[in-house]
Parts: C-alpha cells; sequence; structure tokens
C-alpha cells in the first residue's frame, strides 16, 4: 500500500498500546490519552476539551480521520482552542458510555465517532457523532463547530458552565435504575410471555432475524428463544419459538454475513436479506453464535449446525488467536484491494468478481451436462451475477459495483440437481471451489487486526469454546478454553489485589504487553469471565476453574454491588473521572453484564451453597422489574434469567470416576440434552477435592452397585440415584 512515508507528526498516542489510538499517533492533532495529564493541561489553561470516541474496526471514525484529524488546518484549529483526547471505546466503555448517555439524552441518537465537547471539569456541553470537514447544505461542518464553540467559549463562560451543570443533574436523574419500594422480582411466566410475544411480532417470517434492516445476528434473542422452548416443547408458542431461533441461524449461515470463504460471521447484514454486510468481524459475535449454533445442534442434532460451529472455531483458531492463547478483538472491514492500492475499500478482501471466479475455476466437471466448469457449479450456487449481486442502494459509495458478496441462495438438492450431481459429489466440488479462493485470498492485502485482547470478550470466546467442546464431544475445543483461560490467569489478573484486568496487547516479537497503568477490569469483564469459567468447568471438570469463579464473584460483589438501588454498577466508586455510575439497561449484541449475573449467581450458589448469592439474583431481577414486564424484549437475556430464578437450578451430581467408561456414558448424556436449568457435578469421591469442602452434602451421595450414579438435586435435597441412561435422558428433558 503505497511507499512508507516518514510521518511529519507525532503526538503523545505513540505511547500507548491501542491499536485504535495508534492509528492516530502521526495526526497533526495534538491528542493525549484519557488521563490526568490532559485534565490538568485543560485546567490549567482554561480550555475546552476535544473528546472523540471510536474504535478501530469503525468505518465513519476512519473517514473523519482522513478529512478531518489528518488536516493540518484543522489540526491547528483544535489544537490552538481545546485539549484533544482519544479514546478507544472496546479499551474504555466507562469513558464511552458516560458521554453516550449525554449524546443521546440531548440529541435523541447516539454512535461512532463519538464527538463531545467537555467543560475543564470534564463536563459535557455539546456533541455529535461524525462531522464532515465543512458546511453542507443540511450540516455544520466540523471546522465550523469548532470556531463556534471556542467563541462561546470566549464570550460565554459562565453560561456554558451553568448549562453543563444542570445537563449532568438531569442525566444523574434519569440514569438511575433501582428499587422502588418493597419490589420483589416479576412473575417469571407473564414476563417470559409478553417477551415471546414481542420477539414474535418483530419476526421476519421469511429470512429469519427480528428487524427489517440492518440486521444484527443478537445472540441474546436466540438463546432466550431457546430456554422459552425447553419450558414449552409441548406447546404452539414453544415450537414456534424453536422454530424461530433455528430459521434465523439457518438463514445467517446461508447468507453474506457468514464468510463463505475464510468461515467465522461479519458484525451485522445492511439488507433484510443478510446479504451484504457490514465486513468488520468481532471477536464477541464469534464467541456467543459459537455457543447457539452448539445449541441448535444439541436440540435438533442437525450436523448443518455443528458445521458451522467448526467453521467458526476455525476461523477463531486461525485468525484471532495470540499464540499465548488469548484472542484479537477484531478484523476492520476496510483494505486495499491490491498490494499497489493507495486507498483502502470497504470489503475488499471479501467479495469477488465473475470474472475472477471464472478464471480461478476453470476446470470441466466430470459426469456434469456438457460444458459445465467448477466456476459455473460454484457461481450458481452462491448467487453470482456478471455485473456483480449488490444491490445498489446497498452501497452509497459504489465501494462493490460489479462485485458480489457470496450468498447460498439454493439448496445444494437444487444445485446438484440443476447440474446433473450427486448431492455427495456436490459438497467435495464445492470444498474444492472453496479450498481454491481461499489460497487466491490469500494473496490480497488482510484488514487490518485489532490485536488488543480484552476480558471481558475472551470470556465470551472461552464460553463459546468450551460449550461446543461439551456439546460436539470434542476435546480440542475444550483444551483452546483452558489454554486461553489460563491466558486470562496470567495476562489479566492480578493476584495480589485478586482484581480481573481489562486489557493487555500484542507487542513486539509476539510478546504480550500491558499498559504501564493497567485498566482495571469493568463489570463485564468479571460477568462474562466468570460465566466463561463455569461453562469450562461443566466442559472440563477442572475443579481449579470453579474455585476462580467464586473467588471472582466475592471479588465483583465487593466492587459493583449497588447496596441501596440493588443490581450492579458498570464502573468501579473508585475513579473521579467518571461523572456518572451507571448501569447497563439493554442486552444488545452483548448481553448486558447484569442479566448474566443473574444466571452466574445461582450458578454460584448451586457450586458453593451460598444461599445469599440467590438472594442477589431476585434482587436484580426486582431492580430492572419495570423495564421487565413492560418492554422485555429490551432484556432478552435478563427475562431469561427470570426464568432459571423461578424454576430453581437443578444440580445434576455424578458419582463416579471422571476417567471410567460408564462415567463418560452419563457425562455424554447430560452434555446432549439442552436443559437451561441445570448445573452439572462429578462427585469423585475426592473428600479432600474443592466441591466436597464446599459442599458437605455431597459425601452422602453414593454410587449404586458400584456403578456411575446420577443424582439430580434441587436446593441440596436429592433424587433417588438413577445409573441407567435411558433414564436419566427421561430426567433431564422434564
Amino acid at each position: 500500500p503505497g511507499p512508507p512515508s516518514i510521518p511529519r507528526h507525532t503526538n503523545r498516542l505513540i505511547n500507548e498500546k491501542s491499536p485504535y489510538l495508534l492509528q492516530h499517533a502521526h495526526n497533526p492533532v495534538d491528542w493525549y490519552p484519557w488521563g490526568q495529564e490532559a485534565f490538568d493541561k485543560a485546567k490549567t489553561e482554561n480550555k475546552l476539551i476535544f473528546l472523540s470516541v471510536g474504535y478501530s474496526t469503525c468505518h465513519w471514525c476512519h473517514v473523519m480521520e482522513e478529512e478531518s484529524f489528518k488536516s493540518k488546518e484543522i489540526g491547528e484549529i483544535m489544537n490552538e482552542h481545546f485539549v484533544c483526547i482519544k479514546v478507544d471505546r472496546e479499551e474504555r466503555p466507562d469513558v464511552d458510555k458516560v458521554y453516550m448517555t449525554f449524546l443521546q439524552a440531548t440529541s435523541g441518537g447516539g454512535g461512532w465517532p463519538m464527538s463531545v465537547w467537555l467543560t475543564p471539569d470534564l463536563k459535557p456541553f455539546a456533541g455529535g457523532t461524525y462531522f464532515p470537514p465543512e458546511d453542507g447544505v443540511h450540516h455544520v461542518g466540523f471546522r465550523t463547530a469548532l470556531l463556534r464553540i471556542a467563541e462561546q467559549w470566549m464570550e460565554n463562560k459562565d453560561a456554558l458552565l451553568e448549562s453543563s451543570q444542570r445537563i449532568l443533574e438531569a442525566l444523574r436523574h434519569t440514569s438511575e435504575i433501582h428499587v422502588r419500594g418493597q419490589e420483589s422480582p416479576p412473575p417469571a411466566k407473564e414476563v417470559m410471555d409478553t417477551c415471546f410475544q414481542q420477539l414474535s411480532r418483530s419476526y421476519d417470517e421469511d429470512y429469519g432475524g427480528f428487524s427489517r434492516s440492518p440486521k444484527f445476528p443478537t445472540p441474546v434473542n436466540l438463546n432466550f428463544l431457546f430456554t422459552y422452548w425447553a419450558l414449552h416443547q409441548t406447546t404452539a408458542e414453544g415450537a414456534r419459538a424453536l422454530q424461530m431461533a433455528l430459521h434465523t441461524l439457518k438463514m445467517m449461515a446461508h447468507g453474506g454475513i457468514h464468510d463463505h470463504i475464510g468461515q467465522g460471521f461479519h458484525r451485522y447484514s445492511t439488507d433484510q436479506h443478510w446479504h451484504v454486510p457490514h465486513f468488520e468481524k468481532m471477536l464477541y459475535d464469534q464467541g456467543q453464535l459459537a455457543a447457539m449454533y452448539s445449541k441448535a445442534f444439541q436440540i435438533s442434532g442437525d450436523e448443518f449446525f455443528a458445521d458451522v460451529v467448526r467453521d467458526i472455531l476455525l476461523y477463531v483458531s486461525r485468525d484471532l488467536s495470540d499464540q499465548a492463547g488469548g484472542f484479537y478483538s477484531a478484523e476492520d472491514a476496510d483494505s486495499y484491494p491490491t498490494t499497489t492500492s493507495r486507498e483502502k475499500r470497504e470489503g475488499a478482501f471479501y467479495v469477488w468478481t465473475a470474472k475472477e471466479l471464472r478464471a480461478l475455476l476453470p476446470d470441466p466437471v466430470e459426469g456434469a451436462t456438457e460444458g459445465t466448469t467448477l466456476g459455473d457449479v460454484f457461481m450458481h450456487h452462491y448467487g453470482v451475477e456478471e455485473a456483480g449481486n449488490v444491490d445498489p442502494m446497498k452501497d452509497p459509495h459504489q465501494e462493490l459495483k460489479g462485485k458480489n458478496v457470496l450468498i447460498a441462495h439454493c439448496p445444494p438438492e437444487l444445485t446438484a440437481a440443476q447440474f446433473g450431481l450427486e448431492p455427495g459429489r456436490l459438497s467435495a466440488l464445492l470444498q474444492e471451489c472453496q479450498q481454491r479462493l481461499s489460497a487466491a485470498r490469500a494473496q490480497r492485502p488482510r484488514p487490518h487486526l485489532d490485536t488488543k485482547m480484552l476480558a471481558a470478550w475472551n470470556g465470551l470466546m472461552i464460553s463459546g469454546f468450551a460449550q461446543a467442546g461439551a456439546t460436539l464431544a470434542e476435546q480440542g475445543y475444550v483444551s483452546r478454553a483452558a489454554q486461553a483461560a489460563a491466558f486470562l490467569r496470567t495476562h489479566l489478573f492480578d493476584p495480589g489485589s485478586g482484581k480481573l484486568l481489562r486489557s493487555c496487547y500484542r507487542g513486539k516479537h509476539n510478546s504480550v504487553e500491558q499498559s504501564a497503568v493497567p485498566i482495571q477490569g469493568f463489570l463485564e469483564d468479571y460477568v462474562f469471565v466468570i460465566q466463561a469459567l463455569f461453562d469450562l468447568y461443566e466442559a472440563s471438570l477442572e475443579q481449579g476453574w470453579l474455585e476462580w469463579a467464586l473467588h471472582l464473584q466475592h471479588m465483583q460483589d465487593k466492587l459493583f454491588w449497588d447496596p441501596k438501588g440493588f443490581a450492579y454498577f458498570s464502573t468501579e466508586a473508585s475513579d473521579p473521572s467518571l461523572l456518572l455510575r451507571l448501569k447497563d439497561d439493554q442486552d444488545g449484541a452483548e448481553p448486558t453484564p447484569n442479566s448474566v449475573a443473574v444466571t452466574n449467581l445461582l450458578r454460584a450458589a448451586c457450586y458453593s451453597g451460598h444461599m445469599d448469592w440467590v438472594e442477589k439474583a431476585g434482587k436484580i431481577l426486582a431492580a430492572f422489574s419495570e423495564r421487565l414486564q413492560k418492554i422485555p424484549i429490551t432484556l432478552p437475556e435478563m427475562v431469561r434469567a427470570t426464568a432459571v430464578f423461578h424454576h430453581t437450578l437443578k444440580q445434576v451430581v455424578i458419582c463416579g470416576d471422571p476417567q471410567g467408561e460408564d462415567t463418560k456414558e452419563m457425562l455424554h448424556c447430560v452434555r446432549s440434552v439442552f436443559s437451561p436449568n441445570k448445573v452439572l457435578m462429578v462427585a469423585d469421591g475426592d473428600s479432600a477435592g474443592f466441591l466436597y469442602h464446599q459442599l458437605p452434602f455431597l459425601a452422602s451421595l453414593e454410587r449404586k452397585d458400584g456403578k456411575a450414579t446420577a443424582y439430580i438435586c434441587s436446593n441440596f435435597t436429592c433424587s433417588l440415584p438413577v445409573t441407567s441412561v435411558q433414564e436419566l435422558r427421561g430426567m433431564l428433558s422434564l
């Protein structure tokens, strides 16, 4: 991509570790990272702060940098009038959330890049998202905004300070989530039914998913539907819930949102058909989707879903894995079309012209209708058109003109019939094409890889590997999950303080590096890592992971619990630069941490006997009670947790030697049945072990007739012993 030029400018971001901040280290803007040095400068010089928040796979962040932050002239205006701070929202979700709350409250919208102006004491008073550099008919340009705001500060300083104070008071008031009076958890059945009806109404019968466009994978919706089905298996609603989830997962896997050549899923689709995506690939999607496709396989037994799980985990193992065991955050959507290109384009790495495909797949196909080439079969199957298959309406910048985004339009049996082929033969031919195109694509410049490693997202990915390993009986996946958990223990946990850290980074020569002042873990880091450790215990039966999970749960309670209003704050109390302590109230691309915390607390109680954790789970549901009853569709994961709370988790205890064949058979049975309200443990007779120490009742359970024996227990009271797998399966499906 062009000859490397010597940068004219270098700012303080050159000392940062975040790939996103480093991308801006040579802007003519005198950027500071978020921190005391910038705050002190603003106070001493009595200057306003310009805060720009983005992330490395954000398309409009790149555009604003190219147009404005690389402009020497705009840089001079910024440096003269403002202290400029750049934040990577993935490193500092806390800072992002405070100012996004302001932006949404004052403008009704939000997004990235986020551009906010703050007083020297960090209070926001003006903001927006992307600004073009110059004024247009309907919008104010960035240069004009900078000059106007600088002028206001010179002339009306007191009015600005006063209004920023008023704004902050209003935000404090409106953003509070707390328990009102003597509220108890909402009634599970009503909340479940309302959520199901709201999802059912927004469901797209043809293409799956829950909106017209854009369409996001939203794993939280699918997770809710699987649980709803499990609790209503014999009803029409239950059947519909399952059909909605499985159809959505099938359509996504066939769609262009799924990378048919290099595996994994893109972030979202711009159209109703899952066809033309925004091409960035995020770790949190891969982790959650691996778990959802595992559940789909567990419930349906359809190998199609198991293949998609393997596809996602292959992508992550190959392209998002650090050799030390951690997982990288994301790959960008934009890349250079060729090694000599000067300009990046969205999707360039992923799309094909018909001509390219013909040239790469010219071989005649034996046994097919006369004159058929590999290219013909492949292009037919994946909806390739001569003039490109992207709707111009979905391509405003003409970046995909003449290009094709692969989408499996046709069921394999139809493609096979079209060319007179056996279905088995078709699959081999498509695989051959896929390998060839994968090799051709490897010659293209790759999109930028964000090698930051985040505790929360690593947690989601560990859960994906662990659940897939257990469900597909693939030991390799469980080992990969354990390797990543060991990585977290080494690089993202401070044994001195007992606390998690938010992030670490790939350094020179593939070392793992930490910032000079490490960022402490947020609520989401604790919640997703604890969930991962429970999933990993159930898949590996290594009790050390349980022990660490329970330690982290105690730490989470200490750092984040709100004793007055209930539920957990997203951030610790100790950071004076954060104006608000907030609680998220929406399950989005990732579940909101309080939603997952409910299930974590219930699982923690089952493994420890600490019943106050069950009480805490109930208090979270009470704090969100009003929202759960009115608009449960905004919190499908918390609705799911409401049902688990209501039905009480069943402890499935297997007494036996973990290496014995009879024990393994029982474990295989437990793992092959989808049962959302169970926790699994193995009582191996080692009375000195961690579990026996936590749960004295295990000592009274024994093997019957010397064989592996299962007990299903509720609140530490156990069923009669079961030694037959058939009988166990029957009890689990109830």
